[in-house]
C-alpha cells in the first residue's frame, strides 16, 4: 500500500462517516418533527373539542332557560356536538397519518441514498 492509496482510502472513510452522521441527524430531526406535530395536533383537537362542548353547554342552558321546546333543541345540539367531535378526531388522525407517511418516505429516501 503506497502513501497515496492510504490517503485515498482514509478520505473515503471520512466522507462515509460524515454522510452517516448527516443521515443520523436527519433521522433524529424527522422523529422530533413527528412527535411535535402529533402533540400539537392532539392538543389543538382537545382544545377545540373542549371549546365546542363548553359553547354547546352554554347554548343549551340558555335555550332551556328561555324556551319551552328544550328537548328538541337539546337533542339537536347533542347530535351536532357528536358529529363535530367525530369530524375533529378524524381530521387529527388524517393529519398525523399524513405527517407520519411523509416522514417514512423521507427516511426511506435518506437511508437508501448512497
Amino acid at each position: 500500500m503506497t502513501n497515496g492509496s492510504f490517503w485515498k482510502s482514509k478520505r473515503s472513510v471520512d466522507s462515509f462517516s460524515s454522510i452517516t452522521v448527516v443521515k443520523a441527524v436527519i433521522v433524529v430531526l424527522e422523529v422530533v418533527v413527528v412527535v411535535v406535530v402529533t402533540v400539537v395536533v392532539v392538543v389543538v383537537v382537545v382544545v377545540v373539542v373542549v371549546v365546542v362542548v363548553v359553547v354547546v353547554v352554554v347554548v343549551v342552558v340558555v335555550v332551556v332557560v328561555t324556551t319551552t321546546a328544550a328537548e328538541e333543541v337539546v337533542v339537536m345540539v347533542v347530535v351536532v356536538v357528536i358529529i363535530l367531535s367525530e369530524v375533529l378526531v378524524a381530521a387529527a388522525v388524517v393529519v398525523v397519518a399524513v405527517v407520519v407517511g411523509v416522514v417514512v418516505v423521507v427516511l426511506v429516501v435518506v437511508v437508501a441514498a448512497p
